[in-house]
């Protein structure tokens, strides 16, 4: 196992790169140079004001008015003591702005990610020990529908209906935090922060819900065929124990599959939710940057995100062998 591991490491360094690569090519093909960009953001009447002389101050400051092969070797240079540059927007540590949009993202994510969990696997493995009966085609139908109603549809319904206006004022419209909040006490804003982030929540679970409990549903379908699940009931074993103790630890290998995704989906967010609710979470940093082509932003968030893609699927392949110890990495034999 511990040479797996190390040989997975050190595959992770060619890969970056590989990622890096491609993902600073592909913005330095983007339409449009960052100059002429953030004129365009900050407005017409500064974009009449910023000179050519400027432009090119800029450009050189910022190593523009070089190739862009030295443009990349400059900026690995810098990775090499973790040192994702400045933005182009603020002249802000990249590293620091990530940091600072970070934890918003991971506030609405992890409490997503529990429920989506904590819901789907149980009702995927019900739906699975009472196929085609009423219940299951109950909840089949009720997840196909939430599974195909678009997140962003959703989220204009939810403002719309039970965030004032002509219909229910239960939810606020918009924040994280009311704009008393730091006249609450400690509890108060605790509250107040959760009252606030119940519709995002809603948004980023329902759909991943819909689709991991079918993954369940189907894995433990499959595996209640096996003939040593028909062994375990002819031993005269409660249905209880067959399920959760004989099937359910095989059944649930394809849902350690899903889980090398939750690393980057912790970093990205959702651009889509942060941006209907005002939240100032990754998602809107990256749509942001990529806007106003700042590429050092850019390049911090996709080698971040690509890091904990690689890690999350190391991860998710050492768990295979403490679900189902059968399986064996390296040159260990069974």
């Amino acid at each position: 196992m511990r040479t797996y591991i190390l040989k997975r490491v050190l595959l992770m360094l060619p890969t970056l790169l590989g990622i890096s690569i491609v993902t600073f090519a592909i913005i330095h093909l983007a339409p449009g140079e960052p100059p002429a960009m953030r004129a365009d953001v900050q407005g017409s009447l500064q974009q009449s004001e910023i000179t050519s002389e400027q432009i090119d101050q800029w450009r050189k400051l910022n190593h523009l008015d070089k190739p862009v092969l030295v443009q990349y070797w400059l900026w690995v240079k810098r990775l090499v003591v973790l040192d994702f540059g400045r933005s182009f927007k603020d002249q802000q540590p990249v590293i620091k702005t990530i940091a600072k949009r970070l934890p918003i993202s991971m506030t609405l994510m992890i409490p997503a990610i529990f429920l989506t969990y904590l819901i789907a696997i149980p009702v995927g493995v019900r739906s699975a020990t009472h196929q085609y009966r009423f219940s299951d085609r109950v909840v089949t139908f009720t997840l196909f529908v939430l599974y195909s109603l678009p997140s962003f549809w959703v989220a204009h319904m939810l403002l719309t209906y039970v965030c004032g206006g002509e219909y229910l004022d239960l939810f606020p419209l918009a924040g994280m935090s009311s704009p008393s909040s730091p006249e609450m006490n400690w509890l108060q804003q605790f509250f107040d922060r959760v009252w606030h982030l119940v519709l995002p929540i809603l948004c980023y679970t329902y759909a991943s819900l819909a689709a991991l409990s079918r993954y369940a549903r189907a894995g433990m379908l499959e595996v209640l065929r096996q003939d040593y699940v028909r062994t375990a009931r002819a031993k005269g074993l409660a249905e209880r124990v067959v399920v959760m103790k004989h099937a359910f630890r095989n059944a649930v290998i394809p849902i350690v599959t899903i889980i090398a995704g939750l690393l980057p989906a912790l970093l990205g967010g959702s651009v889509i939710i942060e941006q209907i609710f005002s939240i100032p979470g990754m998602g809107r940093l990256g749509f942001e940057a990529v806007q106003g082509r700042d590429f050092p932003v850019i390049m911090g968030i996709t080698t971040i995100a690509a890091t904990l893609t690689l890690v999350g699927i190391l991860l998710s392949d050492i768990l295979y062998s403490v679900v189902d110890p059968r399986i064996s990495y390296g040159s260990e034999k069974s």
